[in-house]
């Protein structure tokens, strides 16, 4: 159990990413799609042998990506010295296509429950449901800073924490936490303390992916049982 009472995530593979600051992470059958922060490249990564399948060279910083099926992928992309955030779909044929600006400019991490997209907004705490055209059908409340999100069996699964950005002596402290977004007011039931600097997640079928930005890995885990 860590200070908060909660047991820790169950680790479950550990590995160097292929790109240094590694931030957006999204699964798509046997690939993982990641970013580099600071190098603005995208890369396709063969799950199996952890290789650099494809490098993609993105319209802007991508901070955030998830599949959102039949071959497409949704990034949220940063642009201009302001770092102004779009949402941008991609297909491989097709390249990129802005599909719509977040609200005040301002949003991170993505994630898809296969009708609709949803962003999150780290300061403001909250992940917003979104129609095809950028409106927001709903805001939905965490009650922590965010770090990533996605779907799983009808719920979604989202880091939240603190980055204790201004406490430089204090370390970055996240959970993963539940909600059932069937629920009009869900309860954010926390599940498990993260022990790293998590930017991003996934689950891949099996077991959920995250960043550890700051040491350059990625890794796989578990919840407790």
């Amino acid at each position: 159990m860590n200070q908060n009472g909660l047991p820790n995530i169950v680790e479950r593979k550990r590995v160097a990413s292929p790109t240094i600051t590694p931030q957006a992470l999204a699964y798509e059958y046997d690939y993982l799609w990641m970013s580099s922060r600071d190098l603005g490249t995208l890369y396709k990564i063969q799950m199996d042998t952890w290789k650099v399948a494809q490098e993609i060279d993105p319209p802007g910083v991508v901070w955030a990506a998830v599949s959102s099926g039949n071959g497409e992928m949704c990034f949220t992309i940063g642009k201009g010295l302001n770092d102004d955030r779009y949402i941008y779909r991609y297909v491989a044929n097709q390249g990129f296509t802005k599909l719509f600006a977040c609200p005040d400019f301002t949003g991170s991490y993505i994630s898809f429950d296969g009708k609709h997209l949803y962003m999150s907004q780290w300061y403001e705490e909250r992940i917003l449901k979104f129609d095809a055209q950028g409106n927001i059908l709903r805001e939905i409340d965490i009650g922590a800073e965010i770090c990533g999100h996605t779907f799983l069996n009808g719920s979604i699964y989202v880091l939240r924490g603190r980055e204790n950005k201004n406490q430089p002596n204090k370390s970055e402290e996240w959970r993963i936490a539940r909600l059932d977004l069937k629920q009009e007011s869900p309860q954010v039931d926390d599940l498990a303390a993260v022990p790293f600097a998590a930017r991003s997640l996934t689950f891949d079928g099996e077991n959920f992916w995250s960043n550890h930005r700051a040491v350059n890995e990625t890794m796989s885990f578990s919840l407790p049982r």
